[in-house]
């Protein structure tokens, strides 16, 4: 396979498979209890693909296994910080999320169907949207920063309830023209390399480019804490980073443009197990 871009060719070399150091085969239970699906069916709206992988089947063993025990993962620690603010008030109307919503464990299902259409304020909203509606519209408390500190630990805490249950992001009715929005912006060729979402993550998935071992780009496990950069990362700014990659102008976090994204991508990964906060590189 050949990928053209401007200025020239970037032949298949560049994405030769060359020893992956993941078992690709392996399974996901977490704490020897949470049954993780990390490959099934693709949904029906995928036209080029038989079946979806969790980014976790592309990572190293070291990796695999950092997610597989709380006390192991990371990411957990910001759940644990999140669940202290959980039950602390904020805000003019002295309220915290405990008061509406009791412990966390009864949000179980809410992070499976995320992005969705919000019927009152009249759009998709993501999960970092619903948050801050519910600070500023109930707590009288000020927004969170998207994909800040404390946003990303909140998600962290809302996915970690929800583990094991499978991604199921509702794409039709009035979320349909969104949706349809954002696949076309994960088709669309952008850059100076010329490259869209799907050259990687639809085309060349499994094989490396570099040193990057390429997944599907199914964001079922975020907020993902990334070894990278020792932190808690959100899908926008990853799509940033993404955008970034292939030398183009890239859309703000928050950007109706991130939103039509996230709601496409997060479709694509439907039957998927929630699994945030996962472990990556």
């Amino acid at each position: 396979m050949k990928l053209l871009i401007k200025g020239g060719i970037v032949s298949a070399a560049l994405f030769a498979a060359f020893g992956a150091n993941a078992d690709e085969e392996a399974s996901l239970v977490i704490n020897e209890d949470i049954e993780i699906t990390v490959r099934t069916d693709a949904p029906a709206h995928l036209d080029n693909m038989r079946t979806i992988y969790s980014g976790w089947v592309y990572r190293s063993d070291e990796t695999q296994a950092l997610q597989m025990d709380d006390f192991e993962n990371p990411g957990m620690i910001f759940v644990d910080d999140a669940i202290d603010v959980w039950a602390s008030a904020d805000g003019s109307e002295g309220k915290g999320c405990v008061d509406c919503h009791n412990e966390p464990a009864s949000m179980a299902g809410v992070r499976a169907t995320y992005p969705k259409w919000n019927e009152e304020a009249g759009e998709v909203r993501t999960l970092a949207m619903q948050v801050n509606g519910c600070r500023t519209e109930r707590m009288g408390a000020e927004e969170w920063k998207y994909d800040g500190s404390d946003m990303l630990n909140m998600e962290a805490l809302l996915a970690s309830v929800s583990r094991g249950m499978p991604v199921n992001v509702a794409i039709d009715g009035p979320a349909q023209s969104t949706w349809e929005m954002g696949k076309e912006l994960y088709y669309t060729r952008t850059g100076q390399l010329d490259l869209s979402c799907a050259n990687c993550h639809e085309d060349n998935y499994g094989n490396n480019i570099r040193a990057d071992h390429l997944s599907q780009g199914q964001i079922n496990g975020f907020p993902t804490y990334r070894l990278k950069n020792a932190k808690l990362n959100g899908v926008q700014s990853r799509f940033r980073g993404c955008v970034r990659d292939t030398r183009a102008e890239t859309y703000a976090v928050g950007s109706d443009e991130f939103i039509a994204l996230e709601l496409y991508v997060a479709s694509r990964g439907n039957g998927l197990s929630v699994e945030g906060p996962s472990v990556r590189n």
